[in-house]
């Protein structure tokens, strides 16, 4: 009987660990749920805080969509400025567009009228590839040539500086992409890594995401993609999780995760799922 009681308990055991196993793997495709398709011919676009989509079309315009899908600002002089390289929406109520071979930043109320065009050579501050709005309605940016992240107001008035990176780090980062978030200051370059810093300059961390596609900081959560994964760090713990992305997700133009859900251009087309 006692071999039997025990053949029974091992082809239970392992019954119930297929059925953990099923399970794991539904939650795991479950994990991105398609929520709809946007059907524009759209170059490139971002998203803001509040969820609205500010989109660049094939015929360089910038159109912005609420969070229901209407249409609510159009702005049709992308390119009077030069080649654009990026939308950056952080801020729902100042949007930046930036022109980094002209070093222009062109700034945008809430239904795309100017407000400004800065010229940050005439600030002398010649190299520069990432800014962003700060969480006091001012300007970050890094500048390449001193070596310091900056604040600046919309006129380019130096409010704050860092101290000259070469003096914080053995090799000087280039960050790609900055971000505000809950009290810090992000700066990520994709070889080296992200450097957090808080709101007065002092250097807090580096963590080493080598590589990633984009890269965003939602409720102190650090989420980045590359070809075949999203990945999410939450501090302080020690791992990252990754979560396979699915072939609908892969070799996408652009993708980006922002107030959970995740947007995917491909082919001109922007899909939109939501982020279980």
């Amino acid at each position: 009987m006692i071999p039997i009681c025990h053949k029974y308990f091992r082809i239970a055991v392992t019954v119930i660990f297929v059925f953990l196993s099923i399970k794991v793997n539904a939650q795991d495709d479950s994990l991105f749920r398609f929520f709809k398709k946007i059907e524009y011919s759209i170059s490139s676009f971002a998203v803001d805080n509040l969820g609205e989509l500010y989109i660049i079309n094939t015929d360089n315009q910038l159109k912005k969509y609420n969070e229901k899908g209407d249409s609510v600002g159009l702005f049709n002089q992308v390119t009077k400025y030069g080649k654009l390289t990026y939308v950056q929406a952080q801020n729902p109520w100042k949007t930046i567009l930036f022109y980094k071979n002209y070093s222009t930043i062109v700034l945008l109320d809430k239904y795309l009228n100017v407000l400004t065009s800065l010229n940050l050579r005439k600030q002398n501050i010649f190299q520069v590839q990432a800014v962003t709005t700060s969480y006091d309605n001012n300007i970050w940016l890094y500048d390449e040539q001193d070596n310091k992240l900056k604040k600046i107001d919309d006129d380019g008035n130096i409010l704050f500086e860092t101290v000259d990176f070469r003096l914080l780090f053995d090799s000087v980062p280039t960050p790609r992409k900055i971000i505000d978030s809950d009290g810090f200051v992000y700066l990520y370059d994709p070889e080296k890594g992200l450097y957090i810093f808080d709101y007065y300059g002092s250097f807090k961390n580096k963590l080493s995401f080598l590589h990633w596609k984009n890269i965003a900081v939602i409720d102190k959560k650090i989420y980045g993609f590359d070809e075949n994964y999203l990945y999410r760090y939450i501090p302080p713990y020690p791992d990252v999780k990754k979560y396979p992305l699915s072939s609908a997700l892969q070799n996408a133009n652009s993708i980006e995760v922002n107030n959970q859900f995740i947007y995917v251009l491909k082919n001109q087309r922007l899909e939109i799922y939501s982020l279980h």
